[in-house]
């Protein structure tokens, strides 16, 4: 059963850090893209940050400069620093893997997701 499980998520004051860990299972992901999405409470769902299956990364303008993205193949893992973090950074933190386009579909591999809060 190939399984995204995340984890590192909590309750943090504003201008605090976090560390997200994404662990895979069940298949190695070192051939496909991985990213980080967030969805706050009556919001859609948006994109964080991204690590391609070659190294490349890339950021949304909310997350440069504060956030880096980074993977460990041997571990089948994804990471994902969080810094001087601000209350509009609450949300769920999902991670997800996908080997097809720029960015993953619904059917894609995603995890449950963990609860980032961001006090003021």
């Amino acid at each position: 059963q190939v399984q995204l499980v995340e984890s590192g998520g909590g309750l943090v004051q504003a201008g605090g850090s976090l560390r997200l860990s994404c662990a895979g299972s069940g298949r190695p992901f070192d051939t496909f893209n991985m990213a980080w999405f967030r969805q706050a409470p009556g919001k859609e769902r948006e994109f964080v940050a991204r690590s391609g299956w070659n190294g490349g990364t890339d950021y949304a303008d909310s997350a440069k400069g504060r956030f880096i993205i980074s993977r460990d193949s041997a571990k089948n893992t994804v990471f994902l620093q969080m810094n001087t973090l601000k209350p509009e950074d609450t949300a769920v933190y999902l991670c997800a893997a996908w080997r097809v386009g720029d960015y993953p579909e619904d059917y894609d591999y995603w995890g449950q997701g963990t609860q980032v809060t961001v006090s003021s």
